[in-house]
């Protein structure tokens, strides 16, 4: 019987599902887990396929759970601390384990060491499922069964593909192998892969999955060949931002565009044209091909009332469970809820004492208020101003944060994602329903207006999250079991006018780049975008990111968007010399300095992370990225 708790790369010690059930100890390699089949014994029928793909999904899960903290090392959430030991339980939050999202003013590429370890755990167990129902093909009796064996395959091809995708987004070369590892003698010296050719391995596992899944999910959170052309798309998407030789914004950091920090990567500027047409052709085949469309087919529905809960946007209603099974969430990963130790913790992350006794980790920085354009002009609106609540005027001045009046008119993804002085929302005790209350800042008991205060007590911008807050009971605050998005068909909307633009320009793909662009802000109740005003591509690449950092907000795509731009030091300001970037709340109150007179070492860092020093003890041939050395 083989043993497949090998380590690798010291990450043996997985969560979840499986077909062993072993424990994280030094000898590992030694032990026969209780509980393990004999090879023998297994890998016979298709249930048992299914039961190893399982076991991928759960692995996989815990390192694409909680996407959403990686966003506060961006300049619209506030995430404050770290996702700690003691939220670190069942499968909902080791990978991001010890990861600072802080919004730093210093380096955060230090902080994902258990990140990297789970990427690679998710690898193993897939391709511990790829082989061994690989060798089950020959023996499959109809082309029914060698079609389903073969959309397991795929399914962890997609998934091993996602874990490679994610390991070169954050660490460049990374060590790459495709096959179960007998001993740990294989991986002791393993050396690591350039990117490019990892990045063609991820390529030919989305192609596989793409030509072998169902078109339709054959279970919620099951994946299609949709959801991997999409991610083939967000592959050749990140390959042609990492080949740019030059940016419209060009710095200090990377004058000459490409990626600086990985010393073994030389960008190329007809590799990063080719990359973008062959993303913008893989997009555009699942927005004109698949019949996927956005959730309540795009339309805003109604702002209700200000200072109002009962009637909220369908774009609230996008993020909770009973929209599980809806088509925009092209790609995701469900949550047992209640019961099951396998809880989404959207509510403790994003909620208040108020709802479930959470603890308010996330909150949308004062900044993000004025990114809301106006449903009247389809501008951008004055800029809010923070005001002291003691003023005489502080709530019915012109324009002022704490003057509920300042929010109307506004895109109906903000009255969706957050609330500000005056607005109400359902709270919960006890997975019962407590009141409607209504959250003033500061604010914390007795009453407000006559509604009970909402005790925000983590709160430091202003505003709190209603986006991911569950508004009904019956859900504790770590029990959700919503289906939590990695890749929804906004995005792939987005992205594509990206790829399309950068491709054609604004209109030069028979204007779907701004077609589609103008069905993601109608869910906002936004006018469309007018051809003439967006005639060069810097000016609608603008328009583009604006819709991500309204449409994506807090799902971990901010993240990623301002690495692959070159863009950190385009939002945080210079290296060396830079004040910083202030962040205020709405009342006025400085809450933080970041990248205040940074050194430029440290804007390396935050581009590319460091090889965990615990894998190089371990192993000579892992070199350091430069930055780290």
């Amino acid at each position: 019987m083989k043993n497949n708790g090998f380590k690798i790369l010291t990450i043996a010690c997985v969560v979840g599902a499986n077909l062993t059930f072993s424990s994280c100890v030094d000898n590992l390699l030694n032990q026969t887990p209780a509980g393990e089949l004999a090879s023998s014994l297994y890998w016979k029928t298709e249930s048992d396929a299914e039961y190893a793909i399982n076991g991928v999904y759960s692995q996989a899960r815990a390192m694409f759970n909680r996407d959403y903290v990686f966003d506060g090392n961006t300049e619209y959430l506030r995430f404050r601390g770290n996702v700690g030991t003691s939220q670190a339980t069942g499968d909902r939050s080791i990978a991001y384990r010890n990861g600072k999202y802080d919004n730093p003013s210093a380096t955060y590429g230090s902080n994902f060491d258990t990140y990297y370890q789970y990427a690679y755990a998710t690898v193993n167990r897939a391709n511990y499922a790829i082989q061994n129902i690989e060798n089950m093909l020959p023996d499959a009796k109809t082309e029914e069964s060698k079609a389903k064996l073969e959309a397991f395959i795929g399914e962890a091809k997609m998934l091993r593909g996602m874990a490679y995708f994610r390991l070169i987004s954050m660490w460049g070369d990374v060590p790459y192998f495709d096959k179960i590892i007998e001993s740990n003698d294989e991986v002791a010296n393993i050396s690591r892969t350039s990117i490019t050719e990892i990045k063609q391995h991820i390529y030919d596992d989305f192609t596989y999955a793409w030509e072998k899944l169902p078109a339709k999910p054959v279970a919620l959170g099951r994946f299609t060949k949709w959801g991997a052309l999409a991610f083939r798309g967000k592959l050749q998407l990140f390959w042609a931002c990492w080949n740019r030789t030059s940016w419209p914004w060009d710095t200090p950091v990377s004058p000459d565009g490409g990626w600086p920090e990985l010393d073994t990567f030389t960008p190329s500027a007809a590799e990063s044209a080719q990359a973008y047409k062959d993303a913008a052709a893989d997009f555009r085949k699942v927005i004109e091909e698949s019949g996927l469309a956005l959730f309540k087919n795009g339309e805003p529905g109604d702002w209700g009332e200000m200072g109002g809960c009962e009637i909220l946007p369908n774009y609230f209603h996008l993020f909770l469970p009973t929209a599980n099974a809806d088509p925009e969430l092209m790609v995701g990963f469900t949550h047992g809820g209640t019961g099951t130790g396998q809880g989404e913790e959207l509510m403790r992350d994003f909620g208040t004492r108020a709802t479930e006794g959470s603890q308010g980790w996330g909150q949308p920085r004062a900044e993000l208020a004025d990114r809301y354009q106006s449903t009247i002009t389809g501008d951008f609106c004055e800029k809010l101003i923070p005001k002291n609540p003691t003023d005489e005027d502080a709530r019915t001045a012109v324009n002022s944060a704490l003057n509920p009046e300042s929010y109307k008119d506004r895109d109906y993804r903000m009255k969706s994602t957050l609330l500000w002085d005056g607005e109400t929302m359902v709270t919960m005790l006890s997975l019962a329903f407590d009141q409607i209350r209504k959250y003033q800042y500061k604010t914390l008991k007795g009453t407000v207006d006559g509604y009970g205060a909402i005790n925000a007590d983590g709160d430091q911008t202003g505003y709190i999250m209603r986006k991911f807050v569950r508004n009904y009971a019956g859900q504790g605050r770590s029990d959700g079991d919503y289906h939590m998005p990695v890749m929804r068909l906004a995005d792939v909307y987005l992205m594509y006018a990206e790829a399309a633009n950068e491709a054609y320009g604004p209109i030069g793909d028979g204007g779907l780049a701004l077609d589609v662009v103008n069905r993601v802000r109608h869910r906002g109740n936004l006018p469309a975008l007018k051809p003439e005003k967006y005639t060069d591509k810097l000016t609608f690449f603008y328009a583009i990111e604006q819709e991500r950092i309204i449409e994506l907000f807090a799902e971990g795509q901010r993240f990623f968007d301002l690495r692959r731009w070159r863009s950190i030091e385009r939002v945080f300001l210079p290296p060396q010399t830079s004040p910083g970037v202030r962040m205020y709340d709405t009342h006025g109150a400085l809450r933080q300095t970041v990248f205040n007179n940074t050194p430029l070492l440290n804007y390396q860092r935050n581009y590319i992370f460091r090889i965990p020093p615990s894998e190089r003890n371990k192993n000579p041939n892992l070199t350091q990225n430069t930055p780290w050395l």
